[in-house]
C-alpha cells in the first residue's frame, strides 16, 4: 500500500495510507501515513463501531494538513482493545501429564486441514516468506534457534530483509497457516475461539510468544516494535 501511495502521488493523486506494519512505512516513506496499533485485518479498528472507525479516518485525513512530507503519524495505543486478546492475555491450557506437541510436529499434524482449507477456498494468506508450507518445519527450527540467540539465520531470508523482520514474516506465515487449518478443522468456531486456541493451546503460539518475550526484554526499541507485531 505504501508503494502504491508513492506511485499514485507521482501521477498527481493525493494519498493517505493507513498502516499496520510501521517498519514497512518507515522504509518505503509514502507521503502521508497513519500507523495504527491494531490486529492484522482490523485496519480501521473495532468492528461494528462506526464512531471509533470515524476517529481513525479523521486521524488519517489529518495528515493532509502536514506542511511537509513524508509524514508518519501514530494513532494512540491507548485506543483500547478491539475484541481479540494479545498473546500475553491468553493463559496456556494445562494438558495434565500429556507432553506438549513439538511445534514442527504440530505443523505437520495440521497440514491436512490447511490443504483442505486451501482447496475449499482457492486462496490463502500464507506466503509472505516465499517458503512453501510443506517446508515450514524449517521455519520452526529457525524460530527455535532465534528464540535462544540473535545469531540464528535461514538461507531463504532475502538479503534486503533483516533477521528480526524475517522472523516477523515467518510468524505471520505460521499464524495464517494455523488459523486457516483450524477454520477447516472447526468451521463453527468463532474468531476469538481460534485466537485463544492458537495462543493458549498450540506449541507454535508458545514458540512465537517466547520470541516476543525475549525481544521485549532487550530494551531495544526496534526489536520491541518487532515483538509487538509478533504476538497479536
Amino acid at each position: 500500500m505504501s508503494v502504491l501511495a508513492r506511485v499514485f502521488e507521482e501521477a498527481g493523486l493525493t494519498t493517505v495510507a493507513v498502516a499496520l506494519v510501521r517498519e514497512h512505512v518507515e522504509r518505503v516513506r509514502p507521503p502521508r501515513a497513519l500507523w495504527v496499533p491494531f490486529y492484522f485485518g482490523y485496519t480501521m479498528g473495532k468492528p461494528d463501531d462506526p464512531d471509533f472507525q470515524h476517529q481513525v479516518l479523521a486521524a488519517a485525513l489529518a495528515t493532509l494538513d502536514a506542511k511537509t512530507v513524508p509524514v508518519l503519524a501514530d494513532y494512540p495505543e491507548e485506543a483500547g482493545p478491539i475484541g481479540l486478546p494479545q498473546a500475553s492475555e491468553v493463559s496456556a491450557s494445562s494438558n495434565g501429564d500429556v507432553k506438549p506437541l513439538d511445534a514442527a510436529d504440530e505443523i505437520t499434524a495440521l497440514r491436512g486441514y490447511y490443504e483442505r482449507w486451501q482447496e475449499q477456498r482457492g486462496r490463502t494468506a500464507v506466503g509472505v516468506t516465499g517458503i512453501p508450507q510443506r517446508r515450514f518445519r524449517g521455519i520452526i527450527r529457525f524460530l527455535e534457534s532465534y528464540a535462544e540467540n540473535d545469531d540464528a539465520d535461514m538461507d531463504e531470508r532475502p538479503a534486503d530483509v533483516s533477521v528480526p523482520q524475517f522472523v516477523r514474516y515467518c510468524a505471520d506465515d505460521l499464524k495464517a497457516f494455523c488459523y486457516e487449518a483450524r477454520m477447516a478443522q472447526r468451521p463453527n468456531d468463532g474468531e476469538e475461539d481460534i485466537h485463544r486456541w492458537f495462543w493458549g493451546e498450540t506449541a507454535v503460539g508458545a514458540l512465537i510468544d517466547s520470541i516476543t518475550q525475549r525481544l521485549n526484554a532487550t530494551g531495544d526499541t526496534k526489536l520491541q516494535a518487532t515483538a509487538y507485531g509478533l504476538s497479536r
